[in-house]
């Protein structure tokens, strides 16, 4: 049983750990999906429901495959509920806002490959998280993803004002960007343990 705080738990996924920015999970999104605040916010919110929903199911996945011994399959039944997740999230979104849909492209499916998402149901479970923590730890991490994003997405959109050399523009002056965001959130790491 750990002992944080549920705000400790919080914390430490969405700034000291963010899972972007210090872990380097789930880059994918985080630079293809990063143009357009807007975009970013849906897709922050659409990745934070899925590691929510996935760490509630990994939590009950582990105690289940725990009483019957039978760890070895909890990494395949983490997949699993995973892309069923994003699958529901997909038709949802498809469903209710088609140029949202179509904004997020093939980012959207390519959630149930983020890395951050099984990141969060492998390290909750090494953590020996309960039900609860689990979830503070998803909203956490899901948090720290979509700050990650929107302040990417804000730095992109105001760079398309400024005069930015030609040698630089494009992908470079994004990882750039995203390196200097990696450093300021080491700042972070005096708040919390890992």
């Amino acid at each position: 049983m750990n002992t944080e705080s549920l705000g400790s738990i919080f914390l430490n996924a969405a700034l000291v750990n963010n899972f972007v920015l210090a872990y380097f999970l789930g880059i994918c999104p985080f630079l293809g999906v990063s143009g357009a605040v807007k975009t970013a916010s849906k897709m922050g919110v659409a990745v934070m429901f899925v590691m929510v929903i996935s760490s509630m199911c990994a939590f009950g996945i582990h105690a289940f495959l725990a009483s019957i011994n039978a760890p070895y399959l909890q990494l395949i039944s983490y997949i699993v509920v995973i892309a069923s997740t994003v699958q529901l999230v997909e038709m949802f979104i498809k469903k209710m806002s088609p140029a949202l849909f179509r904004s997020l492209g093939i980012f959207l499916p390519l959630i149930t490959t983020n890395c951050a998402i099984l990141g969060v149901a492998l390290f909750q479970t090494n953590k020996g998280y309960g039900f609860i923590e689990s979830v503070v730890y998803a909203l956490g991490a899901g948090a720290g993803f979509t700050l990650a994003l929107l302040l990417i997405a804000g730095l992109r959109e105001q760079l398309n004002f400024a005069d930015v050399p030609q040698i630089s523009k494009g992908t470079a002056l994004t990882l750039f960007i995203a390196g200097i965001l990696s450093l300021c959130f080491m700042g972070f790491a005096g708040l919390g343990a890992q």
